[in-house]
């Protein structure tokens, strides 16, 4: 999917309401394209993790505007499924990204202090 608006029709064809109803959830997936405007924006929200705190951002549930109150977690979970076909675990991203010198370079603690 290339959009969350996109997306949100995919919700609104699973559990009904409108478009709207979805949108704030669907775009807090994707919002990480600030960032990086290419697939690599999904290491950040697009995991089992990522669902839960659309969770906790969003609620347990939302009330669709038919009434219909459905799980948070069905909407995160429909997102990365039709991103990536499956949800990957935040280590599954972790493992495919390739360590480099920077990454483990830090200033000794007493050398920080001492300026």
């Amino acid at each position: 999917m290339a959009h969350p608006y996109h997306h949100s029709l995919s919700s609104v064809t699973k559990w009904g309401g409108s478009v709207e109803d979805y949108l704030d959830i669907h775009s807090w997936f994707d919002e990480s394209k600030k960032i990086i405007a290419d697939f690599r924006h999904r290491a950040l929200r697009h995991h089992a993790e990522g669902i839960f705190m659309a969770e906790s951002i969003f609620g347990p549930t939302i009330t669709l505007s038919s009434g219909r109150v459905i799980p948070t977690r069905w909407v995160g979970e429909q997102h990365v499924r039709e991103d990536l076909g499956f949800i990957p675990s935040f280590a599954d991203w972790v493992k495919a990204i390739r360590p480099e010198p920077w990454m483990g370079r830090a200033e000794k603690l007493e050398e920080t202090l001492a300026t």
